[in-house]
């Protein structure tokens, strides 16, 4: 089963939804042209991190996440990206949408690990769920950003069947390192692939400083090695078709996950 997956490094524009959207649709139109089966945005890719302008903004982005759902709709293509929106509870959360090609909301996912070293924990509810959802092309797993340094997670996506998460990003410098390597350690360790999608651009977070967020957004394959990849520094929108069959071929041929021994693991 092949997948023609595209992701969409961009600049944010910080509380400017309209702007995003706009940008958005254009990318939304050339993926389908493209004949892609799913495009994918960056963490909070409407409106940035604004912490407070965000929480003024939440109860009315629902609004928003409409009309992504209504673009996914129009050109027929399934949308991923994350997003505020409110939580069961009416709390603000980081949102990752994944909507079909009809406009349903076919997965939604709330980010788990909130980023403490800029404060997301202050402003944003933790998610309280995995997500994990079957599609045409085979079993998606959702993540984003932060939660990739948590390699427990993406293993509880493996023994779940996901062959693929998509992970919007805004991952800024100095850790690029990491970024590369991460990304590619739990596409190996998992052996599925893993849609990365970050920023470019700079955002000001007041008193903690200005970030420069530095691309690189990436598909891996189960095998590690990278299918496409951006640059640092320019948006982009990069598309590629991945053969599905592979995450079940590499799992057949390395044993790892059958190999485990969960009876030695301490992991509460």
């Amino acid at each position: 089963m092949n997948l023609t997956v595209s992701i969409a490094q961009m600049c944010v524009a910080v509380s400017q939804p309209e702007e995003n959207l706009r940008k958005a649709e254009l990318w939304i139109a050339e993926a389908s042209r493209r004949g892609s089966d799913v495009i994918c945005f960056p963490e909070m890719w409407t409106t940035g991190f604004n912490w407070l302008n965000n929480d003024r903004m939440a109860a009315m982005h629902d609004k928003v996440v409409d009309r992504v759902a209504k673009m996914a709709k129009t050109y027929g293509i399934w949308i991923n990206g994350s997003m505020p929106a409110l939580n069961e509870a009416g709390k603000v959360s980081n949102t990752s949408f994944l909507f079909n090609a009809r406009g349903d909301r076919a997965a939604v996912y709330r980010k788990t690990h909130l980023f403490s070293l800029l404060h997301e924990d202050a402003h944003m509810a933790p998610g309280e769920h995995v997500t994990v959802v079957d599609t045409p092309w085979g079993r998606v797993g959702l993540a984003i950003c932060y939660d990739i340094r948590f390699p427990e997670l993406f293993r509880t996506y493996a023994l779940k069947g996901a062959e693929i998460v998509f992970c919007p990003m805004a991952f800024p410098y100095p850790r690029l390192d990491h970024w590369k390597i991460l990304v590619r350690a739990r596409a190996i360790e998992n052996q599925m692939f893993i849609a990365g999608i970050n920023r470019v651009g700079t955002e000001d977070f007041g008193s903690d400083g200005v970030v420069t967020y530095f691309g690189d957004s990436v598909i891996v394959d189960p095998w590690g090695r990278t299918v496409v990849e951006a640059g640092e520094t320019d948006e982009m929108l990069l598309t590629a078709t991945v053969n599905m069959d592979r995450v079940k071929e590499i799992r057949a041929n390395m044993t790892v996950l059958k190999d485990r021994r969960p009876d030695l693991y301490e992991l509460r």
